[in-house]
């Protein structure tokens, strides 16, 4: 056998010499009909090699209509294996180890261990870190069973801002900034308002009281331990009892020196702005002086 133009093999009864099978639709362009000497044909039934005299360009064009389709469908054969081989790519790296790893639900039985027990129970003579509570009343605010009514450490002017602080942020929603229970959530429909602190039983009231409430909660109050340290829920018990003698003081509680009532605070140039805070000009005697800038 011999290869012909585009690939083509001669022989007796081969398929590729450009021979139209019985049936099939054989249409000759006008431009190969004027090349070879034939008359142009429209769409017809080839009824055997007979019908049409080939010639080299003819047998090209029959070469090409059989040859094309056979490579046309192994490209796309050789895509459709090519696009399997990344899919099964991609799936080998999608990996579940992080969402199907072996875990026990909390408190699900354990064949592992013999209590059945898969949540197990801190080890005895151990503490976690950060859990080591060697003074007692300063995490519960208790002595005994009883709260106590004496402050952990000394109450500074820096205790009371820092009490302030955590108090208008986490109480005063509630018990409102003067602590008399008319806070924003109480006057939005809550159901209970909470009490005064300048009722006589909560002036009488421990200040570790106070702490044990934080603590726990009480009534719909929930505990806040989560939210504010041990330290910051001391600031707020001194700043509360701050609150309670700020409603209730006499003449005899001003400190020597002091004017009764207080002169308001006379501010450096113009009061503050919703964008702007106020500055509160030194008192006389207490001005430092500013060198040149």
């Amino acid at each position: 056998m011999e290869r012909g133009l585009g690939g083509a093999r001669k022989g007796n009864g081969s398929a590729m010499e450009g021979t139209p099978r019985e049936g099939k639709t054989f249409v000759v362009p006008p431009s190969l009909s004027k090349a070879s000497g034939l008359q142009p044909l429209r769409a017809g039934l080839c009824r055997g090699p007979q019908t049409l005299k080939r010639g080299p360009i003819q047998n090209l064009f029959a070469a090409r209509l059989q040859v094309v389709p056979s490579r046309l469908g192994a490209d796309i054969g050789t895509l459709f294996h090519q696009l399997v081989l990344l899919a099964l790519l991609a799936l080998a790296g999608c990996r579940q180890d992080m969402h199907d790893q072996p875990r026990f639900k909390p408190l699900a039985q354990s064949d592992f261990y013999t209590d059945l027990r898969s949540a197990r129970p801190q080890v005895e003579g151990t503490v976690a870190r950060g859990q080591l509570h060697e003074d007692t009343y300063f995490y519960t605010g208790k002595v005994g069973n009883n709260p106590g009514d004496l402050m952990p450490f000394a109450v500074t002017e820096d205790v009371l801002a820092r009490g302030r602080e955590r108090y208008n942020i986490y109480c005063a929603p509630c018990h409102s900034r003067l602590g008399d229970g008319n806070g924003v959530i109480p006057s939005r429909g809550f159901p209970r308002r909470p009490p005064s602190y300048h009722t006589e039983r909560l002036r009488k009231a421990p200040l570790g009281y106070f702490f044990d409430v934080m603590t726990n909660g009480f009534g719909i109050m929930p505990d806040y331990s989560a939210q504010i340290l041990p330290r910051d829920r001391w600031c707020i018990v001194a700043y509360v009892r701050a609150l309670q003698l700020s409603q209730r003081a006499s003449v005899g509680d001003v400190p020597t020196g002091q004017k009764m009532p207080s002169e308001p605070p006379e501010f450096r140039g113009e009061p503050g702005s919703g964008a702007t805070l106020p500055v509160i000009a030194p008192k006389a005697g207490n001005e430092k002086e500013e060198g040149p800038k």
